[in-house]
């Protein structure tokens, strides 16, 4: 009696119990995995998102600059095909001409530090570190911005209750794209509005 008394009392895990820890386990690793795929596609354009970030604060606040400073008048914040200096539609990101602005019909090819035109039919290019990430040593590399495109839409403002449209006021939205291999094309946009006093 006692014999099978001691038998009775083992315990231990059953086959379902067992399969049940190995399908949550699994839903645990599948979580993890993918958390850190994500992670992974992060860096891999981390760079690229930071570039095309800044050209879009650049390319606004040169609008902002120009007009404060009187360089150009406001009736020629629009686009070319409302009567402004701004082209119409992506542009390759090349550097400001004699007017300092970027995106206008006077844009010109970049050049690099030692004065050579940037790759890419001249679209603006940067040194960053080479292999060793320091920069400004002998494995620096030029990176072309070919792949960028910058977008200026100028569009007038309308007043409250569709009243008309504001003659003193404009609104600019910038937007940056780039593609790169193996991620879905990316874009930054900045919106903001411009008026006619200085």
């Amino acid at each position: 009696m006692n014999k099978s008394k001691a038998q009775t009392d083992e315990g231990g895990f059953t086959l379902i119990e067992v399969m049940i820890a190995i399908v949550v386990m699994s839903v645990g690793l599948l979580a993890v995995i993918a958390s850190m795929a994500t992670a992974v596609a992060a860096t891999q354009s981390a760079e690229e998102d930071l570039i095309a970030r800044q050209k879009v604060l650049e390319a606004m606040e040169s609008i902002y600059t120009a007009r404060n400073a009187q360089q150009i008048p406001f009736a020629s914040v629009a686009n070319v095909s409302n009567g402004g200096i701004f082209l119409d539609g992506a542009q390759l990101m090349r550097c400001g001409g004699p007017d300092g602005l970027v995106g206008t019909a006077d844009d010109v090819n970049c050049t690099t530090v030692a004065g050579a035109v940037c790759p890419d039919g001249g679209a603006e290019c940067m040194v960053v570190p080479g292999p060793d990430g320091i920069l400004g040593t002998c494995d620096d590399v030029t990176m072309s911005l070919g792949n960028f495109t910058r977008t200026i839409a100028i569009n007038p403002v309308l007043l409250p209750g569709g009243a008309g449209i504001n003659t003193n006021m404009m609104a600019i939205t910038i937007t940056v794209a780039y593609t790169k291999a193996g991620i879905p094309a990316r874009s930054f946009v900045a919106n903001g509005l411009i008026s006619s006093y200085h």
